[in-house]
């Protein structure tokens, strides 16, 4: 029963996905502003529903570990293995905006994060600081969506009803997809003797960021790298500014000494994506097979951890 329903939670996530995408596109198109600005706010904050629901459940019931190593693993696997099999499938160019703009801002955040974690404790204080610079990227956001209202986009146009319908039956079907691939996935490797620990920082973190990667693929194929891209980088800028800052606001976070180290994969990984993203201004198949690399030797890191 476990790999039947594991096999129906990918099937939401694929369907899900497209109905995401195109409903968030038709939006986009509606507003008359850039797929891209949609994939850094709406598509991003939607396809983080699941970091947001596991940490801000652990925060609340004072599992608080499990928040902080999620949002980072789901980070590092967004840059290395969202954005890794994405160009690794088809390679794409580099929005100039992400490149300017998200990229520096997801490395700025990152640094910050792990500096105030190194203490080993995420308090109020830091929670608020993330929480007002979450305010300002969305302004920044909304900001930069009214400056570039533009036609230019060969998008296909639903009614505006039909539009939100797609977006949110597209995201519920999605969340509804990856809980069952992260509650089954994790049966199987308890059945074949894996470790809790292993499974809370690989399937886990894959099962929350596993929207993002469906989401992010099938709007490659759509040909909308854009939003591809936004939909990562945003959602890495979310999980850090929002989900850890509303976690730890509700409740303080005690940090593991490994998350740390995590930390600084996270700020290391940032920094590639950048350098990838800056070269040629896009990004190829050699780099994605590069990522998707780094993930598997980051994973097996964690198993020897």
């Amino acid at each position: 029963m476990d790999y039947l329903l594991l096999i129906v939670g990918f099937a939401c996530l694929v369907k899900g996905a497209d109905w995401f995408v195109d409903g968030s596109c038709s939006i986009a198109r509606i507003l008359k502003v850039p797929s891209v600005i949609i994939g850094l706010t709406i598509v991003a904050m939607g396809t983080s529903a699941p970091e947001t629901s596991v940490s801000i459940s652990a925060a609340l019931v004072g599992n608080n570990d499990i928040a902080i190593s999620n949002v980072i693993g789901s980070n590092i696997f967004n840059a290395l293995g969202v954005v890794g099999l994405c160009a690794l499938l088809a390679p794409f160019m580099t929005d100039l905006g992400i490149l300017k703009r998200d990229l520096p801002i997801n490395f700025v955040v990152s640094v910050i994060l792990t500096i105030m974690i190194a203490n080993g404790v995420l308090g109020r204080l830091e929670g608020a600081i993330l929480l007002i610079l979450f305010v300002a990227y969305i302004a920044w956001m909304v900001r930069e969506a009214l400056r570039n209202r533009t036609d230019g986009e060969d998008i296909k146009v639903m009614s505006p009803l039909k539009s939100v319908i797609f977006v949110l039956l597209g995201l519920a079907v999605v969340i509804l997809g990856g809980n069952l691939v992260v509650t089954h996935a994790s049966n199987i490797a308890v059945s074949l003797g894996l470790s809790q620990n292993f499974i809370g920082l690989t399937i886990v973190a894959i099962g929350t960021s596993l929207p993002e990667l469906v989401t992010s693929v099938v709007a490659v194929f759509k040909k909308l790298p854009g939003l591809a891209l936004g939909n990562a980088i945003g959602s890495n800028i979310f999980n850090i500014l929002f989900i850890l800052g509303a976690s730890s606001l509700l409740s303080p976070l005690h940090v593991l000494s490994e998350s740390v180290i995590d930390g600084i994969v996270m700020i290391g990984v940032a920094v590639i994506m950048y350098l990838f993203a800056r070269s040629k201004k896009s990004f190829s198949r050699l780099e994605g097979i590069i990522c998707v690399l780094c993930y598997v030797a980051y994973t097996a890191y964690l198993f020897i951890r």
